[in-house]
């Protein structure tokens, strides 16, 4: 029996660290949380590297795994718990080289199982599928249908991410396919009634699903 959907939290692209620290530390009280990813695009390594070393105790202290985006060169200096990479970022050997073994590294799929079957045979610990929805985070290059989901919980191990546009609106139908992470970044970070009241929907959606 699959194990319950897990929010996998991720950035806004801009940050203001005093008034984001704050924010996070708000979210992680909201419920169960898995992992943040750092996702900073267009900014000097010298402030990621900055930034990162302030958030990353916020997140661990939570009991979540600390993701950096892009970057495992980074993520090594920062000591994270794991890497995110794109289809056009490192690829995967050379995470997998700088962060080792026991380090997370997480790739990018689009809506390409034979991406996701390539990452998870090399030993990618999570394939992504999105963009399920439209996003105001970033232009999607590619959009992903829940059936991926459950294609892939049918025939892989490897854990599966979703990605993209997705809100406490919309989320439930990804967790029912087989999800199991739901990334989200401006669904917590812009919701309403805040970051904490967010991450608590959510976990109530996958409690449910």
């Amino acid at each position: 029996m699959a194990m319950r959907c897990r929010l996998y939290l991720i950035t806004p692209p801009k940050l203001e660290l005093a008034h984001f620290s704050r924010a996070l530390e708000d979210a992680l009280t909201g419920g169960d949380v898995a992992c943040v990813q750092l996702r900073l695009k267009d900014v000097a390594d010298a402030e990621v590297l900055r930034i990162g070393a302030v958030l990353k105790p916020i997140v661990q202290s939570a009991g979540a795994a600390f993701i950096l985006n892009d970057r495992p060169d980074l993520a090594a200096r920062l000591d994270a718990d794991g890497v995110h990479v794109g289809q056009s970022d490192a690829s995967y050997a050379e995470a997998r080289r700088l962060l080792g073994k026991d380090r997370i590294v997480g790739v990018t799929c689009h809506n390409s199982r034979d991406l996701a079957y390539e990452a998870a045979e090399a030993g990618a610990d999570y394939v992504a599928f999105g963009a399920f929805y439209p996003t105001g985070t970033k232009e999607p290059s590619h959009w992903a249908e829940p059936e991926i989901l459950s294609i892939w919980q049918e025939t892989m191990e490897t854990p599966c991410v979703a990605i993209g546009g997705i809100t406490i609106e919309n989320a439930a139908p990804l967790a029912e396919a087989g999800a199991d992470f739901i990334a989200v970044s401006a669904g917590v970070w812009a919701h309403l009634d805040g970051p904490r009241q967010a991450v608590s929907a959510f976990n109530t959606i996958f409690e449910r699903s």
